[in-house]
């Protein structure tokens, strides 16, 4: 059985549940690379990231490099020799860290590789209406998420899932997956597989303000997954035409409900304590909208203060 020193890599809480998984197994972990403390919030206070609020309670040795390539980094890498690193949502590593360690470097990407390499795998899952995703191991090369194979686990996307929720799955299992990653490399028990570099891969483009904005011209189905495949973060927006005010507003929860009519598509319908958008054959129903400059909001607490007019529509 090999003795692992295992430097682990990663930032967001996605990445807390794995290393914490690693220290509850007893594992050597003899370092932690984080990102560097961001200003964040009103007072724009240095903040550090999830990864490093952990590694402090832990008592762990954390490195927070603003250069990957920097001499003085790989100086320090070369003083903890490490034999493993262990990768959670990071940032591209360059080939002379990820190529250091003796029994390699592998990934957990939260998504059944090869499909859904890139930054918003979750996402895109839900947005393009798969019924199943999960998460995968392997060991990292040159490019973005195309490295051998070392473990996959398949789970199951709920009808009305949402990122989070799905998030939250995954981060759960990917934890177990990077353990039994990690016995089977202290094992010398590894098979990979190596990933098809042909064929038609969906891809898990990166999230901007474009690729964000309902289009109310699409399918019931499809705003569904874009809102559900949104949310929390960073939420399907669109406009807001309310008494000749145009605002941008952001929907993080709905459901569909069929139907014939005869309205306009993104006229706004109130019914009660329902917010319905017309759309092709029926209507999006919002279950939780924020306007600008307020707290995201159940449909019957907006109507409590807010009034859509005859004309209001969403654009």
């Amino acid at each position: 059985m090999r003795d692992l020193r295992i430097l682990f890599m990663g930032t967001p809480d996605f990445a807390v549940e794995t290393l914490k998984t690693i220290i509850k197994h007893n594992y050597k972990v003899v370092g932690v690379i984080t990102a560097p403390d961001r200003p964040a919030g009103r007072g724009r206070k240095l903040k550090a990231s999830a990864v490093k609020e952990y590694a402090l309670s832990q008592n762990l040795n954390i490195l927070q490099p603003t250069n990957l390539k920097d001499e003085s980094f790989i100086d320090e890498l070369k003083v903890l020799d490490a034999n493993l690193n262990v990768v959670v949502a990071f940032r591209m590593l360059p080939k002379v860290v990820w190529n250091m360690p003796v029994y390699g470097t592998f990934n957990l990407h939260a998504s059944l590789l090869p499909d859904y390499r890139g930054a918003a795998p979750i996402n895109w899952a839900i947005i393009n209406g798969e019924k199943k995703s999960g998460i995968t191991t392997f060991f990292i090369d040159e490019k973005i998420d195309t490295g051998h194979i070392i473990m996959q686990k398949e789970v199951m996307i709920g009808k009305d899932e949402t990122a989070g929720s799905l998030h939250d799955k995954l981060m759960v299992d990917g934890g177990e997956l990077v353990v039994e990653t990690i016995k089977m490399i202290q094992d010398d028990n590894v098979l990979t597989k190596a990933q098809p570099k042909d064929g038609e891969l969906k891809t898990a483009y990166k999230l901007h303000r474009d690729n964000t904005k309902i289009n109310w011209n699409d399918d019931l189905q499809t705003i569904h997954n874009l809102i559900r495949g949104l949310s929390p973060y960073p939420a399907a927006w669109c406009l807001l035409y309310n008494k000749g005010e145009e605002v941008s507003i952001k929907i993080y929860e709905s459901k569909i409900e069929d139907s014939i009519h005869n309205f306009t598509i993104g006229k706004i319908i109130v019914e009660d304590t329902e917010i319905k958008v017309v759309g092709k054959n029926g209507y999006i129903i919002i279950n939780k909208i924020q306007l600008p400059g307020k707290k995201a909001m159940d449909s019957k607490s907006l109507l409590n203060g807010y009034t859509f007019f005859k004309e209001a529509k969403m654009g």
